[in-house]
């Protein structure tokens, strides 16, 4: 999948990986489309560096959340 190119599906992608890789309780809560394109470059960085984490501690899942609701239209 190319994530470089900002498409709707490209987000559904990154926020479905995102939420399995923190193990989000409230999944409901961050649906693909409640993100704006103009925020995909910033959404994209997010993901990189959730991607290619193994572990995250409380604090840092509580920012990564943090970040995506200030990413939320």
């Amino acid at each position: 999948m190319d994530l470089s190119k900002p498409s709707p599906e490209n987000v559904s992608f990154m926020i479905e990986e995102i939420k399995s890789k923190l193990r989000m309780v409230n999944v409901d809560a961050m649906k693909a489309e409640h993100f704006n394109a103009s925020q995909y470059e910033d959404l994209h960085e997010l993901y990189e560096m959730v991607a290619n984490r193994e572990k995250f501690s409380t604090s840092e899942m509580q920012a990564i959340a943090t970040e995506l609701g200030s990413l939320r239209k």
